[in-house]
């Protein structure tokens, strides 16, 4: 009977409060905004935090519900923390280039939190490691969370674009921007039960109020899908996924080669083990290649977005992110505020199971 309640109070049940940690605009074009974290404290941490989203995805994934939200814990540890939202591309935009999202707006969003901590989640970690392999020097350190380097090794998505009858060049010359439904359907076929078992359970798990408004919060977001800029995607899927440009070297951002070697920042790679969005083989090229001295791989259970918002993320991923960037903060405003975490030590993994000590390379997938 609870379970009946439950499901029944889905048709009145109010829209779950997503994005609502408090945050100013501290700089706007184009489609896109610059978003900063109201803090009640003065950070303890030196160093900002910048969060780099996925292109098509709502920026919110990262703060999705009071007490849920990746951003408004990392704020209530005392980190200054800025986040992109990409906006909604409109018919304009398909003329948008590549290297004007991943070099001038990924820069300029760099030049007004100054040197930052960047976390880039998904396709937004593949456009921070780009950046970050010409522009070094804008970077106090770069995590990779599930972040796409090796196109050769993604799995269902890369062999899918390798298909001859596939022509990114024909979809943007007829469709201009690529509509959301069609991205949306690529990611439903890689599992296609998927929404046959978020319905089990559901059903499952209706009585409990918790779970209900979690699970509206993820499937809020998960409908909120955005339509990818015509020339970016063509060049995500021509030049990255079908030429696997950046695993070979051979990818250029502004005319400048960039190169997975050229990452010398401190740098945090993290994969999950269920993730059938970026396989583990698809992320961890750059813990291999990159030319870091300061460098760490976090392999942990999960999926592309479950092990992100998750109760488990919460307890695991959350504080896995936070103590690298404070062992690795700039360190007068930390020690200032006895904050005993900053203080600066030798890179470690968590132990525990799912977790790979830093010092360890994952297994080599070999070079092109």
């Amino acid at each position: 009977m609870k379970r009946l309640l439950g499901l029944a109070s889905l048709l009145t049940r109010k829209r779950p409060p997503v994005g609502s940690t408090p945050a100013d605009v501290v700089h706007g074009e184009n489609k896109w905004r610059l978003l900063r974290y109201r803090r009640k404290e003065r950070a303890r941490f030196e160093t900002p935090v910048l969060l780099v989203p996925s292109l098509i995805n709502r920026h919110y994934v990262l703060d999705l519900l009071p007490e849920k939200s990746f951003v408004e814990w990392l704020v209530a540890r005392g980190h200054d923390v800025y986040c992109i939202d990409w906006g909604t591309p409109s018919a304009e935009d398909r003329y948008l280039s590549f290297d004007d999202v991943c070099d001038r707006y990924l820069g300029r969003a760099l030049h007004r939190t100054g040197k930052a901590h960047v976390l880039g989640y998904c396709m937004g970690g593949t456009l921070a490691t780009i950046h970050a392999s010409v522009h070094p020097e804008r970077f106090a350190s770069l995590t990779a969370l599930a972040a796409p380097v090796r196109f050769s090794e993604a799995g269902m998505l890369g062999l899918w674009t390798q298909s001859p009858q596939f022509e990114p060049r024909s979809l943007v010359d007829g469709l201009g921007n690529v509509p959301w439904q069609l991205l949306q359907s690529s990611f439903h076929m890689l599992r296609p039960t998927m929404n046959l078992a978020k319905m089990v359970a559901l059903v499952d798990r209706a009585y409990d109020d918790e779970f209900l408004d979690g699970f509206l919060a993820i499937e809020t977001w998960g409908s909120d899908n955005v339509s990818f800029p015509g020339e970016v995607w063509r060049t995500w899927v021509e030049e990255l996924y079908r030429g696997d440009a950046l695993a070979r070297g051979t990818f250029a951002l502004s005319g400048r080669s960039a190169r997975l070697e050229s990452v010398t920042c401190p740098l945090h790679v993290v994969t999950f083990e269920h993730d059938a969005i970026v396989p583990k083989a698809s992320a961890t090229d750059l813990y291999e290649r990159a030319a870091s001295r300061d460098k760490h791989a976090l392999h942990l259970s999960g999926g592309h977005v479950g092990a992100v918002v998750s109760r488990g993320a919460a307890k695991k991923l959350w504080p896995a992110l936070a103590d690298f960037w404070a062992a690795r903060d700039a360190g007068s405003i930390a020690r200032a505020s006895g904050a005993t975490s900053s203080r600066p030590r030798a890179p470690r993994a968590p132990r525990g199971k799912g977790a790979e000590r830093g010092s360890r390379p994952p297994p080599s997938r070999g070079r092109p």
